[in-house]
């Protein structure tokens, strides 16, 4: 499918059929990741993949808020990618002090961008979650204390057809030489 289509019809899945990721596209998926541009090529970003279902429910859990109701879904999803930011080079930290942006945030935006669409591309759905106890996901996983867990994407067939986008209109997002024109 062409790119515009790719994107319209990528969407955050919060309901998974019972069916496994199967081990080709889920490399595919990685070595779209394993691509994506990054500040000063630093990459700074660790993968872990859980696909192991008791490990997977126990992230699940760490992802669940029951005050809140948040994240219940994830249990269904059969592999959650973790990503861990890893240190940047010497030029992207450098980068980082003098222009006061975190670029190995924004580096694991953009892999994280690429994983979604590359999983949309594959026929699996997505979900970005934010919202987890970064402890306990770093005692399950034996992550360093030293470092951060930034994100957790879940990966699926999704057991829902598309949904329409809700978007601002491009006039209130968009301005051309200048803010607000």
């Amino acid at each position: 499918m062409d790119f515009k289509s790719l994107v319209i019809t990528r969407q955050s899945d919060r309901s998974y059929l019972d069916r496994p990721v199967e081990k080709e596209k889920l490399a595919e998926i990685l070595e779209c990741a394993r691509l994506s541009p990054s500040a000063c090529n630093a990459q700074p970003w660790h993968i872990i993949v859980v696909d192991d279902p008791e490990m997977k429910n126990k992230i699940a859990d760490a992802t669940s808020e029951k005050i809140l109701g948040m994240n219940h879904f994830t249990k269904q999803a059969p592999v959650h990618l973790v990503i861990v930011e890893e240190p940047a080079n010497l030029t992207s930290n450098f980068g980082s002090w003098v222009k006061r942006k975190q670029f190995p945030l924004i580096d694991i935006g953009i892999m994280a961008g690429h994983i979604c669409l590359a999983a949309a591309s594959s026929g699996l759905g997505s979900c970005m979650v934010g919202w987890f106890d970064e402890g306990k996901v770093k005692k399950i996983l034996g992550v360093p204390s030293s470092k951060r867990v930034q994100l957790i994407i879940t990966l699926g067939y999704p057991a829902l057809k598309t949904r329409p986008k809700i978007r601002k209109a491009i006039d209130k997002i968009v301005s051309y030489n200048g803010y607000g024109n």
